[in-house]
């Protein structure tokens, strides 16, 4: 099969590194600072996997071949300029989404049949350093599933087959589930956006980690009120959600401020911080922007998820992180009305 990777930054990155080691037949597809050094110098990977170094790839800015099978890696906003560029060469392709949220399998069924359309959520962890540097930070698979309900169990079959033995692969029924399941862990990756630091050093602060509980419980009053179901994904079960919900507020806090600070040795920023640092518009608006669209559509309230993204769409365009003491003044008195 003739694999397109359409994105190689993090998530694109491992999965045109890992794969290479098995399969010829891979192109892939760059933004411009990036094409003269991966054809000059390669991809460099290092990290729990150890140090790679992959050489003679095939890259360019657009699709010039047809492929099989394309694993789109880029962000969900980025999605309508790949479309754009690339909608022939895709036409009969099998797409695999990757993107965080649950727009992206929208926006291509749109242009392409829902049954070539793979939804899979990545749970494995990277950090990009442009133009052709990737940090494996932590292990995690690939889960698969057709969030139309419109599966090709032959398709999702082979691509499960194309992962053995590089990625920890499973298919699950119900991908909404688990990919709204996906965004509760998501939620989080915005704080260290507005404060500019990484995930271990922004919830060392108990305040910190008790906005981000906040988060988390005014999340999950809105999916319950829109009566979205959460499904569990492999590695990680919707009762360790709920357990963020139901004990007190500051245990809550202690307990994500234990997770977070112990997730990777080296310093781990999250994907909206990432964008940040290269100059590019974030996913906000597909994590907690899609939080405080439901609650909209549902005629209720998400203050502090729509604060959040406010915040971050401010970082973004003024290119200033928030002072920690001037993001708690913003966000932790609301944050507090969820201590119950």
């Amino acid at each position: 099969m003739k694999i397109g990777i359409i994105g190689t930054g993090a998530i694109g990155g491992l999965f045109l590194a890992y794969l290479s080691e098995r399969y010829n037949d891979i192109v892939c597809i760059g933004r411009p600072y990036q094409v003269t050094s991966f054809l000059k110098e390669g991809l460099f990977v290092e990290g729990v996997r150890g140090n790679k170094h992959i050489k003679d790839i095939r890259i360019s800015t657009s699709l010039k071949d047809k492929v099989d099978l394309a694993i789109l890696a880029v962000k969900t906003q980025d999605l309508d300029a790949i479309i754009a560029d690339n909608k022939q060469m895709l036409k009969n392709s099998i797409l695999m989404t990757t993107q965080n949220g649950v727009t992206a399998d929208h926006i291509l069924a749109k242009e392409f049949r829902k049954k070539n359309i793979i939804t899979s959520i990545v749970m494995f962890g990277a950090t990009f350093t442009p133009p052709n540097k990737v940090l494996h930070n932590f292990e995690g698979e690939v889960v698969l599933g057709n969030i139309f309900k419109e599966p090709d169990e032959k398709i999702m079959q082979d691509i499960k087959q194309m992962c053995a033995g590089i990625f920890d692969c499973h298919i699950v029924a119900d991908i909404q589930g688990a990919k709204y399941l996906k965004i509760f862990l998501n939620l989080n990756n915005s704080i260290p956006a507005c404060i500019g630091l990484s995930m271990q050093e922004a919830y060392a602060d108990p305040d910190v980690c008790r906005v981000a509980i906040g988060l988390i419980r005014e999340a999950y009053a809105v999916i319950t009120q829109a009566k979205i179901q959460l499904d569990d994904l492999p590695s990680f079960n919707k009762e360790k959600i709920l357990g963020f919900v139901r004990m007190p507020f500051d245990e809550a806090a202690g307990l994500f401020s234990k997770i977070m600070t112990g997730l990777s040795k080296e310093p781990l920023y999250g994907s909206i911080l990432q964008s940040i640092q290269r100059k590019r518009p974030t996913e906000i608006d597909y994590i907690n922007g899609q939080i405080a669209a439901v609650a909209k559509e549902q005629g209720q309230q998400a203050p502090l998820n729509e604060k959040i993204t406010e915040m971050v769409h401010s970082v973004e365009t003024s290119g200033r992180f928030y002072l920690k003491e001037d993001f708690l003044k913003e966000t932790l008195e609301i944050a507090r009305r969820y201590n119950q």
